[in-house]
């Protein structure tokens, strides 16, 4: 099965995998801190137009993203380390 998750992390856009290294960094390992933390962004004010639509986008990278570890049960992180490292 590890060949198919490294297919996927080969998919991965440059957003998304930034969005598994702050995952990772900022919000130790957890997608729920991360989106939390996004959504409440959201709904503070004032907020600029252009940065809520990159959120928006964002949350989607990370339900995508959140949805395939959880039914892989792996960390992206893992293969996507083992990729920088070839």
């Amino acid at each position: 099965m590890a060949g198919a998750h490294e297919k996927f992390v080969a998919t991965l856009t440059p957003d998304e995998r930034v969005l598994v290294d702050m995952r990772d960094e900022l919000y130790d390992g957890s997608w729920d801190l991360f989106l939390k933390d996004l959504d409440d962004r959201l709904k503070g004010k004032p907020y600029i137009f252009k940065l809520v639509n990159r959120i928006q986008d964002d949350m989607q990278r990370i339900e995508k993203l959140r949805d395939y570890e959880k039914k892989h049960k792996v960390n992206l992180a893992s293969y996507l380390r083992q990729k920088e490292e070839r």
